[in-house]
């Protein structure tokens, strides 16, 4: 990002005259004589000079946009968050600029560039599975621009988050499969370093140990891009299924793994639950009519969206420096259907 490398100041102090003339002339105001204009606007083009709207935002507080940044619209969950979060917005007049990352970190720094730039007032954003370095969005948030992160988030900012309960879902979900019968379960995640990776694979390892199972590292398997890459799922499939002591149930945990991981056991020829069980982390409307139908973790997606908007039109619209903030952790459900019923049906 760019919001350093040429101020007025800089054109100011290049031409030896105040920023308030500097200001005003590229202004095209009457009160500067020509000759200053011109001075002006050629060295603004030497210096690559371009005016900062997201600086004029933050200080005209009035440009009514919202910029939201998430992996991929067409993933179920992040459709119901957008809807959560336009359904705010709207009604609080503010216009929604999304972008998407298609998790990838270089792609997620451009995105946030390019919607300060477009003078947005404030962002919404769930970090792409590749991200680890948060400079891009520390420096936004020291300059002033008021940030929300919701789903995937940091403790390295602070701000308000909204977050799913990750670890109860994957905690109550891997306890469902136990109590069916299944013993030999497997967990297919996404990138270690996410923050709803570690609470989805904290709740799943808890339940195990409560209930007296060893926990295999051999059977958890990490999908770096969030099962967005196919290769990656097929791999994880492939080891846990020709393993000599191959798993009797999967729970997977995201959107894309999960409904991928259906379509590809069907594939493989694998009968659901009588050769494998299958529970995870969908928002899919189509988990009651899938065959089988599909145990799953459902989050509150739409809920979530409200949330994250309305805290951060609250930050926006606040008349005094935030101090405080707060992490919202909404319930999760789990839904059992026919994909991970009791196995004494079918043993």
């Amino acid at each position: 990002m760019n919001f350093e490398a040429v101020t007025i100041k800089d054109i100011a102090r290049e031409l030896g005259i105040s920023a308030s003339a500097v200001s005003k002339a590229l202004k095209d105001s009457y009160e500067i004589s020509e000759k200053t204009k011109k001075a002006v606007l050629e060295c603004a083009k030497r210096l690559n000079y371009r005016p900062n709207p997201m600086a004029q935002s933050l200080k005209r507080g009035n440009s009514k946009s919202l910029g939201i940044v998430i992996s991929n619209i067409d993933n179920n969950f992040f459709a119901q968050v957008i809807n959560g979060m336009e359904s705010v917005a709207y009604s609080k007049n503010y216009n929604v600029i999304m972008t998407q990352t298609h998790e990838s970190y270089d792609l997620e720094v451009s995105n946030v560039e390019h919607l300060t730039v477009r003078a947005i007032d404030g962002l919404l954003i769930s970090l792409s599975n590749e991200t680890k370095d948060l400079g891009h969005l520390k420096k936004l948030h020291d300059k002033g621009l008021p940030i929300v992160f919701f789903d995937r988030v940091t403790d390295d900012i602070e701000t308000h988050k909204v977050i799913a309960d990750n670890f109860k879902g994957a905690y109550e979900a891997t306890n469902s499969l136990i109590e069916a019968g299944y013993r030999k379960i497997a967990h297919i995640t996404s990138s270690p370093h996410v923050s709803i990776t570690d609470d989805r694979l904290n709740g799943f390892k808890l339940a195990m140990t409560e209930n007296n199972i060893p926990v295999n590292e051999q059977y958890i398997k990490y999908c770096l891009h969030g099962g967005r890459d196919l290769s990656e799922i097929e791999k994880a499939l492939t080891e846990l299924l020709c393993s000599p002591d191959r798993p009797d149930a999967l729970f997977t945990a995201a959107d894309r793994i999960t409904t991928t991981t259906l379509i590809l056991l069907h594939k493989l020829g694998f009968k659901i639950p009588q050769d494998i069980a299958l529970l995870g982390f969908t928002n899919t409307g189509l988990a009651e009519v899938l065959n089988p139908s599909l145990s799953s973790v459902y989050q509150p997606a739409f809920e979530m969206g409200k949330k994250a908007t309305e805290m951060l039109i609250s930050l926006i619209e606040s008349k005094r420096p935030v101090t405080e903030f707060e992490k919202v952790v909404l319930p999760t459900e789990v839904i059992i259907r026919d994909s991970s019923k009791p196995i004494l049906i079918y043993k």
